[in-house]
């Protein structure tokens, strides 16, 4: 087995794209299997690249397609459901010519990153769905729900958290997990609201957990999230009138303080609301010519932040690590052995914030008691400064596989 030459991506989301651009600025001859159409990137509100985001994309020189979409939001400001403030906790620090935590469009993100994929020569097939994935000593074979049939040197799962090819790499793979929580949001505008734009407004409500903030041109973006015990089905959510989770939101969110109402009579339209899951571990992420990256292989909960950001480490990780290895085989055993450890400890993180959304009287009492504390106490511990100071580099034999930091002014 030597290098490969050639790769599929299965995924046409921010991972996809971002590994792609990678793979191809390695290059390896890269083609993306999207199940969908670009429609469906209508799909989802707003996420946060934070600057370790960024500085791994400006490794595959593709930083614009983050810092010209969104606005700078560095901080992070906690209420509880009175109005009270509990403190501040931030995105990530200065890059060192001031660029900040981004938060952008999901759709705006997906489409420029698949744009300047397709610019760097990456061939990208909407409308593909695996059916099977077959491995051989040559390569891999993957057919196409329409029976077209494609090959490759490699094939690289980059297709979310319930990923196709992930059962194909470990058919005893556990499934996701589901966090208990369900969540939407959409944009509003013309609503005056007690907050100034670059950061985030987030309130843990007495039934559910509210979040927003303020684009420079005063659209408020916001999201929420809502607990449910129990899953319920996708076709049963998705059937779900607007109006019911209007009539929802009005009686989880009528003893909070805040603008949640007011910013949901405000919008028009929200996304379609969709449960919150996550993969903390996941016992194998490759076989010799197969490797899941980003949620396909460790997806954290909304609350870490960190979502975009580790799927885009993970792009440039693997691709200097295939650069730079003998065989497929020897790219990815190097690629975990770097990324294992430092992902699964943000995803454990976020899940203790998880936790202290939707609290019954005396965990709510306990969180608003010690939050503030516990905020003073980590705004600048060594673990934040290693979730946001860690840096993936281009140049150099095997450079993103071994990680580095940068300090963060």
């Amino acid at each position: 087995m030597s290098a490969p030459r050639s790769a599929v991506v299965v995924g046409g989301g921010i991972a996809g794209s971002a590994t792609a651009i990678a793979l191809t600025k390695a290059g390896i001859a890269t083609t993306v299997l999207e199940a969908r159409s670009t429609a469906a990137d209508l799909d989802g509100v707003m996420l946060t690249v934070a600057t370790n985001g960024i500085n791994a994309l400006r490794a595959i020189d593709a930083d614009h397609c983050v810092t010209g979409l969104g606005f700078p939001t560095p901080t992070i400001t906690l209420r509880t459901h009175t109005g009270k403030r509990l403190g501040d906790t931030f995105t990530g620090g200065l890059l060192p010519d001031g660029t900040q935590s981004q938060t952008v469009r999901r759709a705006d993100l997906s489409a420029a990153l698949r744009d300047e994929a397709r610019r760097r020569g990456v061939t990208i097939r909407e409308d593909s769905r695996v059916e099977r994935v077959a491995e051989h000593p040559h390569g891999v074979r993957a057919v196409l729900a329409d029976g077209a049939v494609v090959e490759s040197d490699i094939l690289i799962g980059a297709d979310g958290v319930h990923s196709t090819v992930r059962s194909y790499i470990d058919p005893e793979a556990p499934r996701p997990a589901y966090a208990g929580l369900l969540t939407t949001g959409g944009y509003a505008s013309a609503v005056e609201v007690d907050a100034n734009p670059g950061g985030y407004e987030m309130i843990f409500g007495r039934r559910a957990f509210f979040g927003y903030a303020v684009a420079p041109d005063g659209e408020i973006w916001w999201f929420v999230n809502l607990p449910e015990p129990k899953e319920p089905p996708r076709t049963q959510l998705r059937a779900v009138p607007a109006q019911r989770w209007r009539e929802t939101f009005q009686r989880v969110y009528a003893d909070d303080a805040g603008p949640a109402l007011d910013l949901v009579a405000a919008t028009p339209d929200f996304a379609p609301m969709t449960s919150i899951h996550t993969m903390a571990h996941l016992p194998r992420w490759h076989t010799d010519r197969m490797i899941v990256v980003g949620d396909a292989a460790h997806a954290p909960s909304p609350t870490s932040g960190q979502g975009a950001s580790l799927s885009i480490e993970d792009a440039v990780v693997l691709a200097t690590a295939l650069r730079d290895a003998r065989t497929p085989a020897e790219a990815f055993a190097g690629f975990e052995s770097v990324r294992r450890l430092r992902v699964e400890k943000i995803i454990k993180a976020a899940a203790r914030i998880n936790n202290t959304k939707a609290p019954g009287p005396v965990g709510r009492l306990l969180r608003d008691l010690m939050l503030p504390t516990i905020l003073r106490l980590t705004a600048d511990t060594k673990s934040a400064r290693e979730t946001y100071e860690y840096r993936v580099e281009w140049a150099g034999p095997g450079a993103s596989a071994l990680g580095s930091r940068t300090e963060l002014s």
